[in-house]
């Protein structure tokens, strides 16, 4: 049995939240993680995902399926359900985003500073 995902993966204070890098859309990169140890459910996903909502995810998750990056398989049966998967090409993405995610943390600072003086109305600089 594999292990659920941790529910503040991505809490408010995540390096994710301030990264200025897309990775596709807002919510990709986060998906990408989600689904770097194996294959996961939607309902699953929704567990770090929880700001995301389930429209949201659904069209993040085709989105990702149609550049590639992820495959959906559905397995029928009495309990019927879909997982999520990382294609090889999805794979290849998880290293760029974990060097976008180690800019962030080293640079943390001087975003959050950046982002209250624009916010506030006064220079950063």
């Amino acid at each position: 049995m594999r292990q659920p995902l941790p529910a503040d993966m991505f809490d408010e204070l995540c390096p994710s939240s301030l990264n200025p890098i897309r990775f596709g859309d807002k919510w990709a990169a986060l998906i990408i993680r989600c689904l770097e140890h194996g294959p996961r459910r939607f309902s699953e996903l929704r567990v770090p995902l929880r700001r995301v909502t389930p429209k949201v995810l659904t069209q993040s998750l085709r989105s990702l399926e149609r550049d590639g990056l992820v495959t959906r398989t559905v397995h029928a049966g009495s309990a019927a359900h879909v997982e999520y998967e990382l294609t090889p090409v999805g794979r290849s993405m998880l290293e760029p985003i974990a060097v976008a995610c180690a800019w962030v943390a080293q640079h943390w600072d001087e975003l959050l500073d950046a982002r209250e003086a624009y916010d506030s109305g006064t220079d950063a600089r």
